[in-house]
């Protein structure tokens, strides 16, 4: 068993952190999922996204760091009817397995419930079966799967729903 290796989470974006984070997604997910350049530019583009709709009451990232280097991330997004959108959730290999991630999603839940929220969502790719058996320990469901050939792969893109204030 490897040591955990020294990090700390922060809650503020800093220059350079957006990025990372596409870096990040591109590296991991290229490695281990065989995605071109095509799925990090998505992730760039959708990270512009964020930072221009960003509000500090809304919003919140968790940035993990490691001798100053971006080593893992996810964020809560404010969307439309009082949702939420859960995007990004990423570690690094060398993180995984020491419950970081599980820290993140317990945190990213306290803010959700803070914030009152209705309801969240998240889309993934089938594959990731230790980001799914997180998500649904939170209360997360999977709602529908398709088929697509997004950036060049066949792929089984999945959305996840959790509501915690049903409409009445």
């Amino acid at each position: 068993m490897h040591k955990l290796p020294d990090f700390l989470i922060r809650n503020t974006l800093q220059p350079g952190d957006l990025g990372q984070v596409a870096a990040l997604h591109g590296k991991v997910y290229s490695e281990e999922h065989d995605l071109g350049i095509g799925f990090e530019a998505y992730v760039m583009e959708s990270l512009l996204e964020f930072y221009r709709a960003y509000n500090l009451k809304r919003d919140k990232v968790w940035v993990v760091e490691s001798e100053g280097k971006l080593v893992g991330f996810v964020l809560l997004m404010h969307r439309p009817a009082n949702r939420a959108q859960l995007r990004y959730f990423i570690l690094a290999k060398e993180f995984r397995g020491f419950g970081i991630g599980s820290r993140l999603m317990k945190e990213w839940m306290e803010f959700y419930l803070d914030r009152n929220y209705d309801a969240a969502y998240l889309y993934t790719t089938a594959g990731l079966d230790a980001a799914a058996s997180l998500y649904e320990r939170m209360g997360f469901r999977k709602i529908s799967e398709m088929k697509s050939r997004n950036f060049g792969l066949p792929l089984l893109e999945q959305y996840y729903e959790l509501v915690t204030h049903p409409k009445k």
